[in-house]
């Protein structure tokens, strides 16, 4: 009796020990479950006007990198364990690999309640993206984008397929992300500046359809990328590059693309970008590739402008700088059951800060600005919270994931047991009740049931039109660019797709108007040369002017000189966007859009708005323009930068006169005064190759330096012309600007240089400085970044006639 009283005592104990450790491990997910509410009240500050529900947790989900929401409100979810886990020293890495989890709400109560695992493997470690698209799957993960295919409909892929690989940035932040379906019945996705490249299925590199391999070789691209094809990967283009990591893009009803931006970390210039076709974005220098540190003409006065090279001719402009963050999902909200702030607009997650945004644009020409609307944002003391994608639902709210981890990135995760997924919705009773009854269609808020009515519309041409005029009708201007969108790539009689063409080039909404223009860019070749003829080049609209400059750049036909004479002239000499414009659609062509604009219009070159595009310009006549714009008397110092950072884009034959005009800018009398003269010999100066100078111009040279002395140009031209005579001036920079203090950057740079240029006097001085001086150079040496100073200091430290001090020191 005894003995089983004690093994009941045992058991019971055991259970005890059991019930707590499971109580432990469950105790956050329990208390959230509890009262959920207060926890997020708690946690979080939401908008006023929208509330945030608790929609999937722990026991259905971990660490969400991407999701996508498909026409029946099923959450599909990029779970990831494997995050580089060769870096994870503390967490067991999945054997079986990362899962593409489908989590539902079976029973209506706003609560995810059943997880089906679609498929799991170690071919999709770390997928960076999920895009749902009927019963095809598209999955960016590694070096591949694979489609998963569900043939028969029981939520677990069948089959796989490859669509593209070769990509570089395998298990990298900085690699392939998310798949979208557009309203013009494309694929829109992107890489950051680890994709490098991309290869079809087979590994052969992507000719693009202007001509060119998409890979990082500025030849024309490099950096991140953005990338449009259709559902089988044909017709592949480059819509944009030199980006750092765009994670993710939005694409709206319109065509118009936007996505944010990761900024080189801790620089507190992270961006969001409406990306205008086939634009240059600055992330590193177009010319050289050289990171945005390094020293240019016309260099910009704020590290966020700085950043992304915009001062620079060919550089498309930022629409809005977000500070400092790690920008990651984004989408286009195209609902109605938001408050109405929120329409139309970008919803953009930002684990970086924690925040869930919304960037509310207004138009600007052919441009936009726009501003900050946050949605949700963690309070203090929940900085685990690391939004990483929103998506639309089929009723207009938004579903949030949260990857929640002490850290972003970085190539390590800290909590590989947590995640979360938000649902967020307005609070009224009416947006609620308008929700229950949520849009179908080409008329719904999400992306997935958008594709299912394409498809469908697709497959019955004849029988969609009368279902598409009833759409097109909409005073929604949004549903009847989809309208028009999808009557466009119907297999109809072109005759028929230039007659709704010319019905959306009619539209009174200017968006409308753009769609018509982008759409029949995409289907000219079905359309001939009717669709040049329809192109409204004066369109009182900006932005409509500024689509049909991008389209030129994709195809641009015998007569397009002429087109881009019309709209050029329509420049209003501020709008740096339209300007971009005219210059993206010349790229390529520029002598002869150059000379169609000078034989029509000979003076306007010498007009304000006309020596902007002459800046923007590569043409052969370019150069000679830029020098009667520096010499004439009307250009102050300040413009003289801007002037000559344009210079050194015009490459090729264009070039071959430059030599010339930098030695007679330097060195014939143009009656410069003071600060200009300063200006235009530095900047021409530094152009030339000093081993062709006549001792008159060397003497000249000299004479520049020394006026600079005390600038950080003084280094620069030191530098450049290696004049050996200024190197002393070199060294005690380095040795006096350390030892006070006063300006380290110019220390450092000096001293880089000078272990450079002359390294082994460096050395010598070093060794036999004084105390104070020698701690000086150490610390320049250090700063200065150069691997001939990390040279010098090793091997002083080695040397054992020297004394200890100086050793121990070096």
């Amino acid at each position: 009796m005894r003995k089983d009283l004690f093994s009941q005592f045992c058991l019971l104990v055991a259970v005890v020990f059991w019930a707590a450790a499971f109580m432990d491990n469950r105790m956050a997910t329990a208390l959230f479950a509890s009262n959920p509410t207060d926890v997020i009240e708690a946690n979080f500050d939401v908008h006023p006007e929208l509330k945030m529900t608790l929609f999937a947790e722990e026991q259905l989900l971990v660490n969400p990198t991407n999701i996508d929401i498909d026409h029946l409100g099923r959450v599909w979810v990029c779970e990831v364990l494997n995050y580089r886990h060769f870096r994870n020293t503390d967490a067991t890495p999945r054997k079986e690999g990362d899962r593409i989890l489908v989590l539902e709400d079976t029973d209506g109560d706003g609560t995810a309640d059943k997880q089906t695992v679609f498929y799991q493997g170690t071919d999709i470690d770390s997928a960076h993206g999920v895009c749902v698209l009927g019963d095809r799957v598209i999955v960016s993960a590694g070096d591949k984008v694979q489609v998963l295919i569900d043939s028969d409909g029981d939520l677990k892929a069948d089959k796989k397929e490859v669509l593209f690989s070769g990509i570089g940035g395998v298990q990298h932040d900085h690699g392939i992300h998310a798949f979208i379906f557009a309203p013009d019945g494309k694929l829109y996705f992107n890489f950051g500046n680890k994709g490098e490249q991309i290869c079809d299925a087979d590994g052969k590199p992507i000719i693009d359809m202007a001509g060119n391999e998409v890979a990082s070789h500025r030849r024309p691209y490099h950096q991140g990328m953005v990338f449009r094809c259709n559902l089988d990967g044909s017709e592949f283009e480059t819509l944009g590059w030199n980006f750092r990591n765009n994670w993710e893009l939005a694409v709206d009803s319109f065509g118009q693309i936007w996505q944010s931006d990761n900024d080189d970390d801790g620089n507190r210039s992270t961006r969001i970008n409406f990306v205008l076709p086939y634009g240059n974005y600055g992330y590193a220098d177009q010319l050289t590739g050289a990171g945005w540190r390094t020293p240019r003409s016309n260099l910009e006065s704020k590290t966020q402008r700085r950043h992304w090279h915009q001062n620079d001719p060919g550089v498309v402009p930022n629409l809005l700088d977000t500070g400092a963050g790690s920008p990651a999902g984004i989408c286009m909200y195209e609902g109605d059951t938001l408050p109405t702030v929120f329409h139309n607009q970008m919803i953009h997650c930002d684990p970086g800060p924690g925040v869930v945004r919304s960037y509310p644009v207004t138009k600007q020409g052919a441009g936009f600005t726009a501003n900050v609307v946050d949605i949700i944002k963690s309070k203090k003391g929940n900085a685990n919270f690391r939004p990483s994608d929103v998506c639309v639902a089929p009723d207009g709210s938004l579903i949030v994931a949260d990857w929640h981890d002490p850290g972003v990135g970085g190539h390590r995760m800290q909590d590989t047991g947590k995640g979360k997924l938000y649902r967020i919705a307005a609070r009224s009773t009416g947006s609620n009740e308008k929700a229950k009854q949520a849009a179908s269609g080409l008329s719904s808020p999400n992306q997935s049931t958008r594709f299912m009515t394409w498809q469908r519309l697709q497959e019955s041409p004849e029988q969609s039109l009368n279902e598409l005029e009833t759409i097109c009708a909409s005073p929604n201007s949004r549903i009847r660019a989809r309208a028009l969108w999808a009557a466009g790539k119907l297999e109809i009689d072109p005759d028929q797709k230039i007659k709704w063409i010319e019905r959306g080039l009619k539209d009174a909404d200017a968006d409308v108007r753009i769609a018509a223009v982008n759409l029949s860019f995409q289907i000219r070749t079905e359309l001939g040369d009717q669709y040049l003829r329809m192109l409204p080049v004066e369109d009182p609209a900006p932005e409509v002017r500024r689509t049909i400059l991008s389209g030129l750049r994709a195809a641009w036909p015998v007569s397009a000189a002429k087109l881009w004479v019309e709209l050029a002239e329509q420049y209003d000499g501020s709008d740096r966007w339209y300007l971009e414009a005219v210059g993206i659609a010349a790229d390529g062509h520029w002598d002869e859009c150059f000379d169609a604009w000078l034989n029509e219009f000979p003076e306007r070159a010498f007009e304000p708005y006309g020596q902007d595009i002459v800046w923007r310009s590569r043409s052969t006549r370019t150069p000679e323009l830029l020098k009667q714009f520096v010499v004439s008397p009307y250009t102050d110092a300040e413009e003289v930068a801007r002037l000559f950072r344009a210079f050194d884009f015009v490459e090729g034959s264009a070039a071959k006169s430059k030599e010339a005009i930098f030695t007679s800018l330097a060195f014939d009398d143009h009656g410069y005064k003071d600060a200009k003269k300063f200006a235009v010999l530095s900047e021409a100066i530094s152009r030339l190759d000093a081993s062709k100078f006549t001792s008159q111009q060397k003497s000249g040279l000299n004479d520049l330096i020394e006026q600079t002395r005390g600038t950080p140009t003084f280094i620069e031209l030191i530098d450049k012309f290696s004049a050996n005579g200024f190197y002393g001036d070199l060294m005690a920079i380095a040795s006096s600007q350390m030892s006070s203090q006063s300006d380290l950057q110019m220390a450092a740079d000096a001293m880089r240089v000078l272990v450079e240029k002359d390294g082994g006097t460096v050395s010598k001085k070093f060794i036999n400085a004084d105390e104070s001086t020698r701690v000086a150079l150490a610390d320049a040496l250090v700063n200065s970044g150069s691997r001939p100073a990390d040279w010098l200091l090793g091997n002083v430290g080695k040397r054992t006639d020297l004394p200890a001090d100086v050793r121990q020191y070096a």
